[in-house]
């Protein structure tokens, strides 16, 4: 893409211990994430998505420092987030937010919405009282609930009002990059066409930057510019969403997309299905060379061997396989410019 990056995570890793015994011992790893590279453009909406337990939302936290990394780099407006200190940090965290994938956990249940909203206004020391209550206001009017929710508690609200609230909470301080942890999996289906059409106004309106993440590949087509596809704590696949979703040349990235429903019948009827075998593996002891391998319908020796690098496969295109090769699919839906069938 043109442009300079906002974001750069190069090389990101995260091992939790594994401990055993009366004294605690080390005794393995779990590798959560292991070593992930890619790029945040402004105004873009980046992709992220796989199983549970891929990685998705650990790296969400590593990028965001929430959760300190094993290794690696972030770079933000060109400074290390990773390495900056604890001052600097609070400062550059007004730029970056999170929403968080639980409406119902990520409130607190004895504080009025009003209060919730307002309390990175008031740990930022930004404004007097009168001007915090009146941004709050604002905020709340702009997704969408009316400033006299400011005065009820979370539990008087739907789970859709309530990530309207999370969402006013973090636009609170003004960011640039917003990280969407899975906001809409918990919502019911017509509850997240609302969501993801209040995201896309609020990009085009402030000019945000979003890192959406996903499992649910319908709902990822119709927010994301580029998406990125991880198994197993690493990114296997990274193009932009029409490219991804008509040509993928990861076995994986395809099997995701053939498990995708299309509304029409003959199309559904139609389509190959491609099933993947066995579970994923333990991310304590993963595959060697390509993680994927003990799923993957053309694995060969040399995958056991070797662990494929993240090549270009195409116009920024990137696919992390020995044999990439396009495999056209078609799984409905209108892309990136409209909420089509499949949300």
């Amino acid at each position: 893409m043109a442009g300079q990056a906002i974001l750069k995570a190069r090389g990101i890793t995260k091992h939790f211990p594994i401990r055993h015994g009366l004294f605690r011992r080390t005794t393995g790893h779990v590798q959560a994430v292991d070593g992930v590279d890619f790029d945040l453009f402004p105004g873009e909406t980046l992709g992220l998505v796989g199983e549970s337990g891929s990685g998705k939302s650990t790296t969400a936290r590593l990028i965001l420092r929430l959760l300190p990394a094993s290794s690696g780099t972030v770079h933000f407006d060109g400074e290390n987030i990773l390495a900056v200190p604890f001052r600097r940090l609070r400062r550059l965290r007004r730029e970056m937010q999170i929403v968080f994938q639980d409406p119902y956990a990520s409130l607190d249940p004895r504080m009025p919405v009003g209060a919730i909203v307002e309390e990175p206004l008031t740990i930022h020391r930004i404004a007097g009282r009168r001007e915090r209550k009146r941004r709050v206001e604002e905020l709340l009017e702009r997704v969408g609930l009316g400033a006299d929710a400011a005065s009820r508690f979370p539990h008087e609200f739907s789970g859709g009002e309530r990530q309207r609230i999370g969402l006013a909470r973090a636009l609170a301080l003004r960011p640039r990059l917003i990280v969407c942890d899975e906001p809409v999996s918990a919502l019911d289906v017509s509850i997240r066409a609302q969501i993801l059409g209040l995201l896309a106004e609020l990009q085009e309106e402030l000019g945000l930057t979003y890192l959406f993440i996903s499992h649910d590949l319908s709902v990822v087509r119709h927010v994301s510019d580029r998406i990125a596809v991880m198994y197993l704590g690493k990114i296997v696949e990274i193009a932009p969403y029409a490219s991804l979703y008509g040509s993928p040349h990861h076995s994986y990235t395809q099997a995701l997309l053939s498990a995708v429903p299309v509304p029409d019948p003959d199309t559904e009827a139609k389509r190959k299905h491609l099933v993947l075998k066995g579970d994923i593996p333990s991310p304590a002891d993963p595959p060697s060379g390509c993680r994927f391998r003990t799923r993957c319908p053309r694995a060969e020796d040399i995958c056991s061997e070797i662990e494929p690098e993240l090549r270009e496969v195409g116009p920024n295109h990137r696919a992390a396989c020995h044999f990439a090769r396009p495999h056209p699919l078609e799984s409905g839906g209108t892309g990136r410019s409209g909420l089509g069938p499949n949300i």
